[in-house]
C-alpha cells in the first residue's frame, strides 16, 4: 500500500516537472506556476501538513545555513512520515523546485529564484518562504516567533550595508531588473550591478514577515491553510469595479510596503539588525564583520536609505516592466529640483485600471497615441497612478516630459488612468499620488521642499483636465495655489 502510494506521488511529480517545464528545461517563473506546482505536491498527499511542506521545499533547495537551522531547525530533522515526504521531493522534483527557490545573481546580470508575481513585482522565494516557515513553526510550538524577522530582512538588510561600505548608502540596496517577457517570464536581468539585497529579495522578505507574522498569529482554535491556498489569497486577487483598493483590508501584495511598515515601525530597527548582524557572526564566525562604531553607522545610513527608498516611496513600475517602446531620440534632462507638480487625468482610458495587465494596456495604449498620434517623442506623464496599487514610470524623475505645454522643464507632470470630470479616483490612488509620491520626490530631490501644486487646467487654457470632481479635490491639498 506505502509503495503504490509512493508510486502515485512519485509520478505526480514526474508530470508537475514535465508541466511546468519547457523543452529547454527552463520553467515559467511566475508565482502561479509555483503555486500550482506546490497545490500538485498538496493534492497527491492529502493532509500533508503546510510547516512539513515548506520544510521539505527548504531542504530540496539546501537552505540549511546555520542561522537558518539556528531559528528553524535542520529540514532533515523531521518526524518518519515528514522525512518520507523531505525524501520523494528531493528525487523526484529537485530540478523544478531547486530552480524555482535557489537565489542567486550570475556574473551577467540574471538573477534567478525569483518570480513575478500578478501584480508586476518580482519575489525572491527564500525569504518568503523561510518567513512562512517561521511563523508555522511558532504557531505549531506555541511560542513568540523570533526568527521571522532575522531571516526576512535583518540579514539580508544588514549584510548589504556592510558589504558596500565604500559606497553611497543608496547604492547599498536594490536594484529592481526587468523580465525578458511578463507573459511567459524565463529570465530576470538587473538594471545595475547587484547588492545583497535586491529589490526581489526585499519584497520576498516582506511578504516572509507579513505572511509569517500573520500564521504566528492564528490563535489557538485556528488552523493554517494549505501552503498554495497561502500563497494564493496574498498574491492572486481580484479588485472590484468602482472602489480598487479602497475595499481591499485583507493582506495582499500590493500592500506589503505599507503593511510591512505597520508591523515593524514601533520595532528599534538598528537594533534589530545589529543583533543580526551579531548572530551572523556568532553562527558563521564571519571575521569581517567587528560590531565596532562603523558598523553601527552603515546600518543606521543604510536603514535610512531603506525607510526612504522602500516605505516612504510607492512601489514603481519600470518602462521595461509595463513594456514601453524606446524614447525617440535622445532625452532631455531636467534641471532638479523643480519647483511644480502639475496633476492630470488621462481622460481616455476613461476606466480605472485595476490589474498589472490591465494598467500595462493602458500605459502601451497611451505612449502609442503620444507617439503616432500626437508625434511626441514619448509618453507625455513623467509618472501614471494606476487604481491597482502603483505607479507607473512615464518619463521619470529625470527627464522632460510633454504633459504641460509651457511648463514641461518646471514641474512634473502626474496622471491619474480614468476620467474624472463627474467621480473621483480611489482615495487608494490618490494617495499614492498625493503623500506617497510626493514624499519620494522630495527625498530625492526631484521637487524644492515649497513645491506648488496646479491642476492642467491651471495652466493650459484649453483643457478641463484633471476632470472637474477631481479638481475640486485637489484644491484642499497641500502645496496647491491658485
Amino acid at each position: 500500500m506505502a509503495f503504490c502510494g509512493l508510486t502515485f506521488f512519485l509520478l505526480t511529480l514526474f508530470y508537475l516537472v514535465t508541466v511546468y517545464s519547457r523543452p529547454t528545461g527552463v520553467h515559467l517563473r511566475n508565482m502561479e506556476g509555483f503555486i500550482q506546482a506546490v497545490q500538485q505536491v498538496e493534492h497527491s498527499n492529502p493532509g500533508l501538513p503546510p510547516l512539513a511542506l515548506v520544510r521539505a521545499l527548504r531542504r530540496t533547495a539546501g537552505h540549511d545555513d546555520v542561522m537558518t537551522v539556528h531559528f528553524l531547525g535542520a529540514s532533515n530533522n523531521l518526524s518518519d512520515a515528514d522525512l518520507l515526504e523531505t525524501a520523494i521531493l528531493n528525487t523526484s522534483s529537485f530540478s523544478f523546485f531547486d530552480k524555482a527557490i535557489h537565489h542567486i545573481v550570475t556574473d551577467h546580470g540574471e538573477e534567478r529564484g525569483v518570480v513575478l508575481t500578478r501584480d508586476g513585482t518580482t519575489v525572491a522565494l527564500v525569504p518568503l518562504l523561510l518567513g512562512i516557515e517561521s511563523g508555522l513553526k511558532a504557531k505549531m510550538e506555541e511560542v513568540a516567533a523570533a526568527g521571522i524577522f532575522p531571516l526576512t530582512l535583518g540579514r539580508t538588510l544588514g549584510l548589504s550595508f556592510l558589504s558596500l561600505q565604500d559606497f553611497p548608502p543608496s547604492h547599498r540596496l536594490g536594484p529592481d531588473g526587468c523580465w525578458d517577457n511578463v507573459e511567459h517570464p524565463r529570465v530576470f536581468k538587473l538594471s545595475q550591478p547587484a547588492t545583497l539585497a535586491t529589490d526581489a529579495m526585499i519584497n520576498g522578505g516582506m511578504d516572509g514577515l507579513i505572511l509569517g507574522t500573520d500564521l504566528s498569529n492564528l490563535t489557538a482554535s485556528e488552523q493554517p491553510q494549505a501552503l498554495s491556498e497561502i500563497l494564493r489569497g496574498y498574491y492572486n486577487f481580484t479588485l472590484s469595479e468602482g472602489q480598487g483598493m479602497d475595499a481591499v483590508s485583507s493582506q495582499i501584495s500590493p500592500r506589503r510596503r505599507e503593511l510591512s511598515r505597520s508591523i515593524l515601525e514601533s520595532v528599534d530597527l538598528h537594533s534589530q539588525v545589529m543583533e543580526t548582524l551579531a548572530l551572523v557572526w556568532k553562527l558563521e564566525k564571519t571575521e569581517w564583520i567587528s560590531m565596532d562604531t562603523g558598523v553601527g553607522k552603515a546600518v543606521k545610513d543604510g536603514l535610512e536609505t531603506f525607510v526612504k527608498k522602500y516605505w516612504d516611496c510607492p512601489q514603481i513600475i519600470p518602462r521595461c516592466q509595463w513594456g514601453a517602446k524606446p524614447h525617440r531620440g535622445t532625452p532631455i534632462p531636467l534641471s532638479l529640483p523643480l519647483q511644480y507638480l502639475y496633476i492630470h487625468h488621462t481622460y481616455e482610458p476613461s476606466s480605472p485600471c485595476l490589474s498589472f495587465p490591465s494598467c500595462s494596456r493602458d500605459m502601451r495604449s497611451m505612449q502609442r497615441f503620444h507617439q503616432e498620434d500626437r508625434g511626441w517623442a514619448d509618453i507625455g506623464y513623467s509618472f501614471v497612478v494606476g487604481s491597482d496599487g502603483y505607479v507607473y514610470e512615464g518619463r521619470g524623475w529625470h527627464h522632460l516630459g510633454t504633459h504641460t505645454r509651457g511648463h514641461n522643464a518646471i514641474g512634473y507632470g502626474v496622471s491619474i488612468i480614468g476620467n474624472y470630470t463627474a467621480t473621483l479616483p480611489s482615495r487608494y490612488a490618490m494617495d499614492l499620488l498625493r503623500h506617497r509620491l510626493v514624499q519620494c520626490a522630495l527625498h530625492g530631490g526631484g521637487l524644492v521642499s515649497n513645491f506648488i501644486i496646479h491642476g492642467h487646467r491651471q495652466v493650459v487654457n484649453y483643457t478641463a483636465c484633471p476632470g472637474d470632481a477631481f479638481f475640486s479635490e485637489i484644491r484642499t491639498w497641500e502645496h496647491f495655489s491658485e
